[in-house]
C-alpha cells in the first residue's frame, strides 16, 4: 500500500490552528477593565493592514493590526476602523502593552514566556 507523501506546505498549513485565541486581561491601576482575545497574525494580515494603513510605518500598522485582530469573548470584533482616532489618544503605555501582547513580544522585545513554552511544547 503506497502512502502519498505530503508536501511541505500541507504539513505546515496543517500544523497551526489559526482559530486558537490568546486572552489578554487589560488591567489598569489594579482594576480589570476587560478581556481581549487575539488569533495568530498571518502574513496575509500584515499585507492587508499595510495596504489599509497606506504605509509600512510600524506604529501606524500596529494600531491597524490591533483593530483588525482584537476580539471580544464571543468572537465579535472589539474595535472598528472608526475607533482609530480614539485609540491613538489612549496612553502610549496601554497601547504598547496591548500591541506587545498581540505580536507575542514582551517589553524587552523578546518572545514572551508563554510563546516560548508553546513553541517548546510543540516540538
Amino acid at each position: 500500500m503506497s502512502t502519498a507523501k505530503k508536501r511541505p506546505i500541507d504539513i505546515l498549513s496543517g500544523s497551526f490552528d489559526l482559530n486558537r485565541r490568546r486572552k489578554y486581561e487589560l488591567i489598569v491601576d489594579e482594576v480589570h477593565l476587560m478581556d481581549l482575545y487575539f488569533k495568530p497574525i498571518t502574513r496575509a494580515d500584515r499585507l492587508d493592514v499595510q495596504g489599509q494603513a497606506g504605509t509600512d510605518d510600524a506604529m501606524k500598522m500596529s494600531t491597524y493590526m490591533l483593530i483588525r485582530k482584537a476580539e471580544n469573548e464571543d468572537g465579535t470584533k472589539t474595535f472598528v476602523l472608526g475607533d482609530l482616532a480614539a485609540l491613538r489618544r489612549l496612553p502610549e503605555k496601554i497601547l504598547n502593552e496591548l500591541e506587545l501582547f498581540l505580536f507575542g513580544i514582551n517589553e524587552e522585545g523578546e518572545p514572551s514566556i508563554e510563546e516560548l513554552r508553546k513553541a517548546r511544547n510543540k516540538r
